[in-house]
């Protein structure tokens, strides 16, 4: 595929043009057959230029985030995150909501009492800025 047409297939299913069943096609044919690495590379830009995006600069450093695919073993993200932190990196870790009977990571962490998993974009930076600032 050439890049003006993953672009288009990307902007087309964000905006409701594309049909999901479409994309479920392409999918499969991507399983079946594969991308090059220039495709790759183009449907991974156009999917992250698709969403909102915050900027970091203003944390120093190296910043990480961990992604989970979910699924009921979603048990990574709550160890290995302050982990990471207790190492001074800072995460700047968003989790989403569970699409089936297992929750996603922000479901099990509300489920702790006065846990407040609700941020604006400018307490979300503040915080990792906060937590992930050690110094030995």
């Amino acid at each position: 595929m050439t890049t003006e047409e993953i672009a288009y297939l990307i902007r087309g299913y964000v905006s409701g043009d594309i049909p999901d069943y479409q994309v479920s096609a392409l999918a499969m044919a991507i399983y079946y057959k594969g991308m090059s690495i220039r495709e790759i590379h183009d449907l991974t830009t156009e999917m992250v230029s698709s969403g909102d995006q915050y900027d970091l600069s203003s944390i120093e450093g190296v910043k990480v985030y961990k992604h989970s695919t979910g699924g009921v073993e979603d048990k990574v993200t709550i160890i290995l995150m302050p982990l990471v932190v207790s190492f001074g990196v800072p995460v700047a870790k968003m989790s989403g909501r569970g699409l089936a009977h297992t929750g996603g990571t922000i479901d099990k962490l509300e489920s702790i009492k006065g846990y407040q998993v609700e941020r604006t974009k400018e307490e979300f930076i503040q915080q990792v800025k906060e937590i992930g600032n050690f110094s030995y």
